[in-house]
């Protein structure tokens, strides 16, 4: 099975965005919000941060397959990945663990690991069945053939993110959610065809 080109996911991350820019930039502050916040602390700011990651990034997941599924959304879905705090955790600090471990052989096969354990969150958000092993596991069957792609994806956003520095900042208000809901259209183009022909990705 053909997956889309990642051209047609960023417009369908822009159509799913219409009309909920303000909801998805909101969004995007209170979590920088909260992260700066927690990091903030004196002392412990550090310690706490990585306590509050995975779970911060589970509620981001959930937030953004709402948006572009064109769900009901709110703000408070940011928060959902508490609910599963241990598990959301959990994910995070193993991904890191596989990373850090990978990154001793070589920087590449790192990076290669950290490419595999992208849709790591938004299937823990998608399934509240699934298990951390098993999350880790699917992200990285589901992105095998597709590292390439995804990469492809992301550089896509570099003249975006020169243009948010030129206007010293203010752009990333739009750059990141548009980011962030093309990375889970990436996620539900793979879903929907999980027995694709790898041959066939698009970039």
């Amino acid at each position: 099975m053909k997956t889309e080109d990642n051209k047609s996911l960023m417009r369908m991350a822009r159509e799913s965005l219409k009309g909920k820019w303000g909801l998805a930039i909101g969004a995007f502050v209170v979590y920088c919000f909260v992260v700066g916040i927690v990091e903030a602390v004196p002392k412990i700011g550090g310690l706490a941060s990585i306590f509050i990651a995975g779970p911060m990034m589970g509620g981001l997941a959930v937030f953004s397959l709402a948006i572009s599924r064109n769900q009901e959304v709110k703000i408070e879905q940011l928060f959902q990945g508490f609910n599963r705090f241990g598990t959301y955790l959990g994910a995070y600090w193993l991904m890191i663990l596989f990373i850090v471990l990978w990154s001793l052989l070589l920087i590449i096969p790192g990076i290669i690991a950290a490419y595999g354990y992208t849709m790591t969150f938004f299937i823990l958000a998608d399934d509240s069945s699934i298990g951390i092993s098993e999350a880790l596991k699917k992200s990285n069957e589901m992105m095998s053939g597709h590292k390439w792609k995804y990469f492809c994806l992301a550089w896509r956003f570099f003249g975006w993110f020169l243009l948010c520095l030129l206007s010293l900042g203010i752009g990333f208000f739009w750059l990141f959610p548009y980011m962030q809901i093309s990375f889970a259209k990436f996620y539900e183009d793979l879903k929907s065809g999980q027995k694709f022909n790898t041959l066939d990705a698009d970039v």
